[in-house]
């Protein structure tokens, strides 16, 4: 399902920070874009006036607004024709300055969404970007129970059953923080950056077997809970057949691997469900644990090169 945001969204989710005010093109307030709408050309999402290249959403400022008024009547017609032609998102005019009635009526006549701001252009253009790039951004929803553990990210995952909130809730008694129950949803915000939030409907809420639905914020308080969070680790619930048997590498370096989620290889840990296992340590240990990778310092790659040390003095 692809991503995309009308114009009359990104007024209401912009209008209170950016001050906006509707001036003409009110029957455009449909006019969408998509995420792919400008991956294979060169405007971006928000911009200054560009009438080669034209932005998403362009932002005439004092300058822009002078340059048009260099132009004769006829070249400037031309550039207003050429602008509305490529049919952008909304039309922003910055500091509260004056809308030339040609442009207003332009804008009226092909339902071009026109709007003004008290703010700078330079603001208008950092809060338009950041905001149209976070929002079309690449998404996908999880299974799992996100939490902050040691200040990190982690998702536990595992099949139906293995324990998820049940471990959540322990992780919770012993000072860590939950993001969403169930179906977290991640972001792509940058190209090594996974941001993980909650749905609307499932803020602050923790489904335990037996127990139901629990509101983690009434019961643990305000600070049980994040917003949002980076992902940096996974932890994979598993729950074996039989009495595992791992051995040689396996026991030395644990059940690691990574899980691909969008553009992304995140780092991954399973960790067996057995009966008189403590998860809530176990997890607490596996985050420390990536950590420590994270800086460069693998205890397992320590000790395998320790031995190999021992076995060169030992050997005559």
């Amino acid at each position: 399902m692809s991503t995309r945001i009308s114009a009359r969204e990104l007024f209401e989710q912009q209008k209170e920070k950016l001050a906006l005010r509707w001036l003409a093109g009110q029957k455009g307030a449909s006019r969408e874009i998509e995420a792919g709408d400008t991956r294979s050309r060169r405007p971006s999402l928000a911009g200054y006036l560009n009438v080669i290249y034209p932005n998403r959403v362009q932002i005439l400022g004092t300058e822009e607004l002078a340059w048009l008024d260099t132009l004769d009547s006829r070249q400037r017609w031309e550039t207003i024709e050429k602008v509305i032609d490529n049919r952008p998102l909304a039309l922003v005019i910055s500091k509260n300055q004056s809308c030339p009635e040609d442009l207003r009526a332009a804008a009226e006549e092909t339902d071009t969404p026109l709007w003004v701001s008290p703010k700078r252009g330079h603001e208008l253009f950092n809060h338009l970007s950041y905001h149209l790039a976070r929002t079309l951004a690449p998404s996908v929803t999880l299974h799992g129970v996100f939490m902050e553990i040691y200040s990190i990210g982690v998702l536990i995952t595992g099949e139906a059953g293995s324990g998820k909130s049940e471990l959540a809730l322990e992780l919770l008694s012993r000072g860590h923080r939950l993001v969403a129950d169930d179906a977290p949803e991640f972001t792509q915000i940058a190209p090594d950056v996974l941001d993980g939030t909650c749905p609307e409907l499932l803020q602050d809420l923790l489904e335990v077997r037996g127990l139901g639905v629990l509101n983690v914020r009434e019961m643990f308080g305000d600070t049980a809970v994040k917003k949002n969070k980076y992902l940096r680790l996974i932890v994979h619930l598993t729950r074996p057949m039989t009495e595992p048997t791992a051995h040689g590498y396996e026991r030395l370096t644990g059940d690691s691997g990574t899980r691909h989620v969008l553009d992304l290889d995140v780092p991954l840990i399973t960790l067996p469900v057995m009966p008189g296992r403590n998860l809530a340590v176990l997890t607490e240990a596996a985050t420390r644990l990536h950590i420590l990778r994270t800086k460069g310092i693998d205890p397992a790659a320590m000790f395998i090169a320790r031995h190999s040390n021992l076995l060169e003095r030992s050997t005559p």
